[in-house]
């Protein structure tokens, strides 16, 4: 691939530094100010298989993918609930019936849309992102999985509401008892450099689809709340487990087959996916450093990105949460059989929030001879060719089995009922 006829060049800290320069001068000065609002939702148990904890996905994902963890490790979901948004877009989330309920993700999900709401109506940052030069632009896309700067952004914020529903999982074993204790806690805590530097994106992201975390936290002195040693060591483990396969690949590609690198990325394709494709990049002996944690040196100051996100997340999510009212409604259970309309072909995954994830949901449903005609990462919207409701089932459980949550059905969206 390259941008602007240029290859792309592969250098962690430079791609850092790009993004940083870019939200230098500001970001989310346009953040609307939280309105009380109302979001229903539907809520369901989480089934696990009998004698434990752990559902069939989860188990089948912990011993494929989560070695050397083990079940007694995970800490699992106790619900999975399911909401439309204030922009109507469908959504789905875990929460534990011991924690602090529905209204993290959810108070979650709103701040996202709140601050990329904010990072479009940047005018600001739009023009900085069009001056880039087309080296900067080839760092981004031989660096980066989401190459437009917008974008980057975008999913990085979504990251951080992500690692926040997730931990909740875990809300009962720390000193905070509110929506807003804990997320200030997490801040406050530095959990979310934790998550940058020592998960593993995929697994984490897999991970928090399917109700999940292989956390332990423990409460400090201060009140503050820290990784278990137990814990840094399997996350490190995990994390170090992807970068040999990747590493091994890419050894096997251009060593043993005599092959360029841009040739071997090419041939395994489908081994080097996106995400484990940057680490197969990185020198031998390297730890892949987050690129909104790295430090820099702008203007003659310190400055990172991820600080200022955290700030500004928790200060969005804090003023959401304490003025959104949420209630349960039945769920609507659909059926499977019937003739297919032009509707019928189009269906939300709430949870695809990548490109690494558009990828991945295409694949499944391509292995399954069904063509996807469009798929949009925004309103995560999927138009496919299914040849029967039964076709379309099947590639729904498909979905599932990766840790994915199809939907036809959407819910009337959120209402707002006073401005603050």
């Amino acid at each position: 691939m390259t941008t602007n006829g240029h290859e792309p060049r592969y250098e962690r800290r430079a791609a850092s530094r790009v993004l940083a320069v870019l939200a230098r001068p500001g970001l989310f000065a346009g953040a609307a100010a939280a309105q009380a609002q109302r979001i229903e939702y539907t809520c369901a148990p989480l089934r696990p298989e009998p004698g434990s904890h752990l559902t069939l996905s989860q188990r089948l994902y912990l011993e494929r993918f989560m070695r050397p963890c083990r079940a007694d490790q995970v800490t699992s979901a106790t619900h999975r609930i399911a909401w439309t948004d204030s922009a109507g877009i469908p959504n789905t989330g875990h929460f534990h019936s011991g924690g602090l309920g529905p209204i993290v993700p959810i108070a979650m999900r709103e701040a996202v849309l709140t601050l990329w709401h904010a990072l479009g109506a940047d005018t600001g940052l739009a023009h900085r992102i069009s001056s880039l030069s087309e080296r900067d632009r080839d760092v981004l896309a031989g660096t980066t999985t989401d190459h437009e700067p917008l974008d980057i952004f975008r999913v990085g914020i979504e990251a951080a509401g992500r690692a926040l529903a997730q931990h909740a999982l875990l809300a009962r074993w720390t000193p905070y008892r509110t929506p807003a204790e804990f997320a200030a806690g997490m801040r406050d805590s530095g959990i979310y450099g934790a998550v940058a530097t020592r998960w593993y994106w995929e697994l984490q992201a897999s991970s928090y689809r399917r109700g999940m975390i292989a956390v332990t936290l423990s409460t400090q002195p201060d009140g503050t709340v820290r990784y278990s040693a137990d814990t840094v060591a399997i996350l490190r483990s995990m994390k170090d487990s992807t970068i040999e396969d990747a590493h091994r690949i890419m050894r096997r590609a251009t060593v043993s087959e005599g092959l360029s690198v841009p040739d071997a990325i090419a041939k395994y394709h489908d081994e080097l996916d996106l995400i484990s494709r940057q680490y197969a990049l990185l020198p031998p002996g390297t730890r892949p450093a987050c690129l909104a944690a790295m430090p820099h040196q702008l203007d003659g100051a310190h400055y990172s990105i991820l600080p200022v996100v955290l700030d500004r997340f928790t200060e969005v999510f804090t003023a959401i949460a304490e003025r959104l009212t949420i209630a349960e409604v039945p769920a609507d259970t659909g059926t499977a059989t019937g003739e297919l309309t032009a509707e019928d072909q189009v269906f939300y995954v709430p949870d695809m929030n990548c490109k690494h994830c558009v990828r991945t949901i295409t694949g499944v449903l391509e292995s399954m001879d069904i063509a996807v005609h469009d798929i949009d990462l925004i309103s995560k919207r999927v138009a496919a060719e299914f040849r029967s409701p039964r076709n379309r089932h099947r590639a729904f459980e498909a979905l599932r089995d990766g840790g994915y949550n199809p939907t036809t059905d959407v819910p009337a969206p959120a209402t707002s009922e006073t401005a603050v």
